[in-house]
């Protein structure tokens, strides 16, 4: 229950929850502001590279994608560097800052790569608070039987923000301009100023509620390698590992759907609002579920929720390459959310068990690290599947991925806690 929470992880999450809506807002706002002629890419579009004609789409993706890809790959490093130092608050806080400069930035710049660069800020920005913020979340868990309960609350907070925010940003941008006393503010800078007060009040809330826990003697070294091989017996493969891959494969299937509204919209028939709808289902239901299934987990154990979870995202994403109605596209992008939810908050715990103490940066940086860049890569898959197959192409692989995720799952993740019915504990990272 979150009156049982640590105050300290409630408001992390009401952090990630504020700095998520502002997220949530770029990833639609960025797209219409450049496609609006504010931003100059005529220049651009038709261009070749090595063959490629550029188009205005490609353009967009490139801004969106590049967010996902220097986030997740600065996340092994942000992680260790934090475990290190063993200031994880200062992370987080500086994350933010790098965050909120791109989102002022925004209104100011009519180059298109000048918008790559406030977007890599933000990236990078993105890569210092985020494993920092999940290895606060894991190092206040007072025992193993808190953790999945702490991710629950936390994971329910950062979905409500990145969940609405998308709905509140086609508000403001739909209803602008707006007067102020100091002019007329249009709905593109109304957006970017929600984004800025988001991380603002993010900063606020980690700044005075959130400290670092005592100091802990951490034994990150200089290899910023992810271990592959080891766990459960004689040359098995890493359970944080195959937890990176599972939350990988996982993150692909959600950001599989976004792209491709406009083929799903003619096949289904609908429009624009029921789309968003089952848009928001997968998220809807995580919300629903995320403290349940995270305390749940400190009960009855990771495992047998990561089984279900990958049981059920199989058929889930299936589906959505054919079911031919609106209403059944709807309840499997939300059986698609319960797999998520199923899947999420005990993954981290899990690989939370297993951090070698003052280490939680530095492991649970691999599952960040994997959804951010299954999140980035799902949308570049989409695009390229769909255009070599058809539109159940990319849902058919996207379900042969989660039917891999559960295979290797269930032979290579055994229980990490020791009297749980879901197996024999296994050996710690630090055994």
């Amino acid at each position: 229950m979150i009156r049982d929470t640590d105050s300290r992880v409630i408001a992390l999450g009401l952090a990630r929850m504020a700095d998520a809506l502002g997220n949530s807002f770029l990833i639609i706002v960025l797209p219409l502001y450049i496609a609006s002629g504010q931003v100059s890419i005529d220049a651009l579009v038709g261009g070749e590279v090595l063959g490629f004609v550029v188009g205005q789409e490609f353009l967009i993706g490139l801004v969106l994608s590049l967010f996902g890809f220097l986030n997740s790959f600065g996340q092994p490093f942000t992680g260790r560097l934090s475990d290190r130092l063993g200031r994880r608050k200062a992370f987080v806080l500086f994350g933010l800052v790098l965050f909120a400069i791109g989102s002022v930035a925004y209104p100011f710049l009519s180059d298109y790569w000048s918008i790559v660069v406030a977007r890599g800020f933000q990236g990078i920005g993105a890569a210092f608070s985020v494993p920092a913020t999940v290895a606060l979340v894991n190092d206040y868990a007072r025992s193993d039987s808190e953790r999945g309960g702490n991710f629950g609350v936390f994971n329910t907070f950062r979905l409500i923000g990145f969940g609405f925010g998308p709905i509140v940003a086609g508000i403001v941008i739909r209803f602008g301009p707006y007067a102020t006393p100091l002019g007329t503010l249009s709905g593109f800078n109304a957006a970017f100023g929600i984004a800025v007060l988001g991380a603002l009040v993010s900063f606020a809330l980690v700044y005075a509620l959130v400290n670092d826990p005592p100091a802990i003697d951490a034994e990150a070294g200089d290899d910023l390698s992810v271990r592959i091989l080891g766990g459960a017996g004689p040359g098995a493969l890493d359970s944080v590992f195959v937890l990176g891959l599972g939350t990988f494969f996982m993150a692909t299937t959600i950001a599989l759907f976004a792209p491709l509204e406009a083929p799903i919209r003619a096949r289904l028939g609908e429009g624009t609002f029921l789309f968003s709808v089952q848009f928001a289902a997968v998220v809807i239901a995580n919300v629903l579920l995320q403290i349940p299934i995270g305390n749940a987990s400190d009960t009855y154990g990771r495992r047998p929720f990561l089984l279900a979870g990958f049981v059920i995202l199989i058929p889930s994403v299936l589906a959505q390459g054919y079911v031919s109605t609106p209403f059944t596209m709807l309840a499997a992008r939300l059986l698609q959310g319960v797999a998520v939810a199923l899947v999420f908050a005990p993954s981290l715990a899990l690989a939370g068990d297993l951090a070698r103490k003052g280490r939680s940066g530095t492991t649970l940086s691999i599952l960040t690290m994997a959804f951010g860049l299954g999140v980035a890569v799902g949308p570049l898959a989409a695009g390229f599947l769909y255009n070599v197959g058809s539109l159940a192409t990319p849902f058919t692989v996207g379900a042969a991925a989660a039917v891999v995720a559960l295979l290797l799952v269930y032979t290579q993740v055994r229980e990490s806690l020791s009297d749980e019915p879901g197996g024999p504990a296994m050996p710690t990272a630090e055994d």
